[in-house]
Formats: C-alpha cells, structure tokens, sequence
C-alpha cells in the first residue's frame, strides 16, 4: 500500500513539473490568426467575414451586422473548443455550403492554440 501510495504521490508530483504535452498556446494562436485577418477582424468590426471576437459561446451564422451563409445559420452550431476544432480542420465537412474559403487547418495543435487565442477575444 505504501508503495502505492509512493507511486502516486511521484506520478503527481512529475506531472506537475513537466508541462502537458497537449497545452495550448494563445500566443502562438495569435500569431496563427494572422491568416485569417485578412478576412475576420476581433475588434468587433466586421469585414469580409464575421468578427471572431466574442465567438467562443455564440451561435453559427448570428454575428451582429454580418449577413451570414445560409449553411452557417441554418447549421445552428455553438461554437466551443469541440465545434471549432472540427470546423477548423474540415470546415466544408463541417457545414457543407458555407461560403469561407479556407480548406482547414490540419495540425491539431495548431487548431488548439488558435482557439486558445479565440477565447481570449471577449
């Protein structure tokens, strides 16, 4: 029992120190969001596409003063950490007929870290 005990203690200890390996990363997601700026803005204004800020909790395609694809209202998706890193990597997968021309983005780290920085954006 001790043994185990020690174990535990040891496997809590080590996890604590050594960081996790799939930790995100909102500055590196900053820097990844520079592709996307061409077209989404996260100071509220919108452009070509939608702004992102504020986009973690809020439904697809309601985006105040943005006009929206069907597909993206009629796909009545929350975006959360789930949502967005399935429609990062496939987004035409995702909602078939959005209008965004973006083929994905199929690193998963990459996709953690970008919407580690959409979080920040309240």
């Amino acid at each position: 029992m001790i043994r185990i005990l020690r174990f535990a203690i040891s496997l809590s200890l080590l996890s604590s120190i050594l960081p996790a390996a799939d930790a995100q990363d909102a500055a590196a997601g900053k820097a990844l969001y520079q592709q996307c700026s061409v077209c989404h803005s996260v100071d509220g204004s919108n452009g070509v596409g939608p702004t992102l800020k504020g986009i973690v909790g809020h439904k697809s395609g309601e985006v105040a003063g943005f006009r929206s694809s069907r597909a993206m209202k009629s796909a009545a998706i929350i975006w959360d950490r789930k949502t967005l890193d399935a429609y990062l990597a496939e987004p035409q997968k995702v909602v078939p007929g959005n209008q965004m021309p973006f083929s994905g983005l199929a690193d998963a780290k990459q996709r953690a870290d970008l919407i580690a920085y959409l979080e920040t954006l309240k």
